[in-house]
């Protein structure tokens, strides 16, 4: 797939808040630092679509980015709260987690979430909850290793083996990217497109398809 064109929606405090909205919904998910701005932007490429920043936990809200609207593969990008970061208060930590596990638990458009960690490292404690929440709760995912561009070459696979080794999966379920080198955009837009086919699909037994 091609993604032609993006927007921001809007950015939601608490589940309340939340975009109610009868397409599919992809999340990505991760840590504070791990480039998920960054992500959004080199899929949209859209520089400016998600707000980056040198500063990590800027993104408090889940911001929602349109992407092909009115088209057949339309979707929302939910950028959710990053996590793990040390430099906010616990109260206000508590209401980012609130925030992500009331989505996570409670999205019936949620399609596929793509967990973001950092190729250079293992992946955090706070990485293991997440992705031990996403299995255990049966939610679809991609786990997508970013900052490849900070590695030689020879040494990305080696770091994928390490981090399927460290998770438990195979190797064939994370993918490598760099929004600097533009690295592994097109296996990001197959994952995507068959999350779109699938949800278009969903219904056909009685004849209509979800809308």
């Amino acid at each position: 797939m091609k993604i032609r064109k993006s927007c921001y929606v809007k950015g939601a405090a608490t589940y309340g808040q939340c975009l109610v909205a009868d397409i599919p919904q992809i999340a990505v998910a991760g840590k504070s630092n791990v480039g998920k701005s960054s992500f959004i932007n080199f899929l949209a490429e859209d520089g400016k679509l998600a707000r980056t920043s040198k500063l990590p936990g800027r993104t408090r809200l889940i911001n929602y980015f349109l992407i092909n609207g009115d088209t057949e593969e339309e979707f929302l990008l939910a950028d959710l709260p990053g996590y793990g970061f040390a430099k906010v208060s616990d109260e206000e930590k508590s209401k980012w987690a609130s925030l992500l596990e009331n989505y996570l638990a409670k999205e019936k458009m949620l399609r596929h979430v793509f967990f973001l960690v950092d190729i250079r490292h293992d992946p955090t404690k706070d990485d293991v909850t997440m992705y031990n929440y996403l299995f255990k709760n049966n939610l679809p995912y991609t786990i997508v290793a970013t900052k490849a561009d900070k590695l030689p070459k020879s040494q990305v696979k080696n770091r994928l083996r390490a981090i399927a080794s460290f998770l438990k999966v195979g190797e064939g379920n994370i993918l490598a990217v760099s929004s600097l080198n533009k690295t592994g955009k097109e296996a990001v837009l197959d994952r995507i497109e068959k999350v779109i086919v699938a949800f278009r699909t969903e219904g056909k037994d009685d004849g209509e398809m979800q809308q």
